[in-house]
């Protein structure tokens, strides 16, 4: 396979040592630069814990693009620092994976006139991992059955933002099939605000931030006699992995935005 010219950004966090080392392991992929709030000059070999690759550290995205010569930027920072990436890597012709959420519909769209007009493909992944993609599909087939849904998910203590993508994600799947309804008794009411969850066109999301956890959810299906759960875990980062690979693979070959890995897997 023809090689893949990397830059990462966010090298030390779980994610991004996790990516580092797939970059490491896979003969096609060739980390050429990182972006690091910190360690300006320094080569990821320098890092204790990372792996012994030698592509330089910088503290700014666009001088590392500036100098280096890359293809694809795997952004795995946060959902401010991410949004702002994106638009840097496009304008120097480098395809973004970004696996930060908290993009808004405003911001795809335009992102999507962005990537059209440079003709790069760009993929942004609310879950890199395959099971968590199969779990929101197979929501999507079921709530053709079933009008009452709530989804739970479950995310370690330093995640920033709530719901997370998936759970937002799983939602706007969801209501594609589904017509809108109000759930639950027609006159409810909480005794303490907040209690029923956040609300997506009358699906309830709820989140639960604790430590310990790393990604899971669980949507909850109800109808006459019967109730469904789908629930996917994540137990420890390896499991995203294979769609970073899946991801990095697939914006080569594409010319427009993708939102969600679903829209990739054969």
């Amino acid at each position: 396979m023809e090689p893949i010219k990397i830059v990462i950004a966010g090298p030390r966090g779980r994610m991004g040592r996790e990516a580092l080392e797939l970059i490491h392991k896979t003969e096609h992929f060739i980390l050429v630069g990182a972006v690091d709030r910190t360690n300006e000059g320094k080569k990821i070999s320098d890092i204790e814990g990372l792996p012994p690759l030698d592509a330089v550290i910088f503290t700014d995205l666009e001088r590392c693009l500036q100098e280096v010569n890359a293809d694809v930027l795997l952004d795995l920072t946060t959902p401010e620092i991410g949004r702002a990436h994106i638009k840097i890597a496009i304008q120097y012709g480098v395809r973004p994976v970004v696996g930060t959420t908290g993009f808004t519909q405003d911001d795809l769209k335009e992102l999507e006139l962005l990537v059209e007009d440079k003709k790069l493909g760009a993929i942004i992944a609310p879950n890199f991992a395959v099971g968590a993609i199969l779990m929101m599909k197979f929501s999507q087939m079921a709530a053709k059955y079933f009008q009452d849904i709530e989804i739970i998910e479950l995310h370690h203590d330093q995640k920033l933002d709530a719901p997370s993508g998936t759970g937002i994600k799983t939602a706007e799947l969801i209501a594609q099939v589904r017509d809108s309804k109000k759930q639950g008794h027609p006159n409810e009411y909480e005794h303490i605000e907040g209690a029923r969850g956040a609300e997506y066109d009358g699906i309830r999301l709820h989140s639960v931030r604790l430590p310990g956890l790393v990604a899971h959810q669980e949507v909850l299906f109800g109808g006459e006699g019967q109730t469904l759960t789908i629930r996917h875990d994540s137990y420890n980062r390896a499991s995203f992995m294979s769609g970073v690979k899946l991801a990095i693979d697939t914006v080569m070959k594409i010319d427009l935005l993708v939102y969600g890995l679903e829209n990739i897997l054969e």
